[in-house]
């Protein structure tokens, strides 16, 4: 039975998230079911992330197994024909060996965070970027993100709801830039907890618009309590944007 690993970039507007749902209103219902329909048979998807509701993926990760030996070209055209006219589609196929799983053989996630400032709210980018009606110092926003850098214990920056067993992860880059009036927050781990990252922008934020120092982000990580952290970063200006493997 061939393995299958695709690229996926997709516009989370409208989604439930990655995870199926019993509504069939997330991407992997919509995935699984465009597969379904080329293929014959109910197939299970694996994806690298999985990504919440309202949130983008330029290079999202999947795998999954089929029947079907066929051109990874021809699989691409096929489930992409399926999935019009959803706001879903595949970049790229290819097989791979059985032992690759798109979850557990990253080696490292990459996302970015966009927040627009302008008085003026965006109009082509409503719900893909989070708009700021103020100018925020990203140079301040760029001295607290250091604080995040290497390994700690982030139980202040993870959802009450996440589910992992350990709120220890490492943060290997983070990078906040401006250009024009975005500002680009980049964000690289080899895993996540749940609304970490969004966490972490939303208490960034507070530094831009100075109700936070620089310094505050240091306090926040060391209490270790999610009451500590700023406001949570709305879901739809969050992408990820690739996942490194070996």
């Amino acid at each position: 039975m061939p393995r299958y690993k695709a690229l996926v970039e997709y516009d989370g507007t409208i989604y439930a998230g990655w995870q199926v749902q019993p509504n069939g209103k997330a991407v992997q219902n919509k995935i699984e079911r465009a597969i379904e329909k080329f293929c014959g048979v109910k197939t299970r998807t694996q994806a690298a992330g999985r990504t919440d509701a309202g949130v983008h993926a330029l290079g999202q990760v999947i795998h999954f197994d089929t029947d079907v030996d066929h051109d990874p070209f021809k699989v691409m055209q096929a489930i992409n024909f399926h999935l019009k006219p959803n706001t879903i589609v595949i970049i790229s196929v290819e097989k791979v060996d059985e032992s690759f799983e798109a979850r557990f053989s990253a080696t490292a996630r990459h996302y970015e965070y966009q927040i627009f400032c302008r008085r003026s709210r965006p109009v082509l980018d409503a719900k893909r970027v989070w708009h700021v009606p103020i100018e925020l110092d990203h140079v301040k926003m760029a001295e607290a993100a250091k604080y995040f850098l290497g390994e700690h214990d982030f139980s202040t920056f993870r959802s009450k709801f996440c589910q992992a067993k350990s709120p220890i992860r490492s943060i290997d880059r983070f990078d906040v830039s401006r250009d024009g009036e975005t500002i680009f927050i980049n964000v690289s781990s080899r895993a996540f907890l749940h609304n970490q990252v969004r966490s972490m922008v939303g208490s960034l934020k507070a530094v831009g618009e100075g109700r936070w120092q620089p310094e505050d982000v240091k306090i926040a990580l060391e209490a270790k309590d999610r009451k500590a952290c700023g406001p949570v970063a709305p879901a739809h200006g969050l992408y990820l944007t690739h996942v490194d493997y070996p």
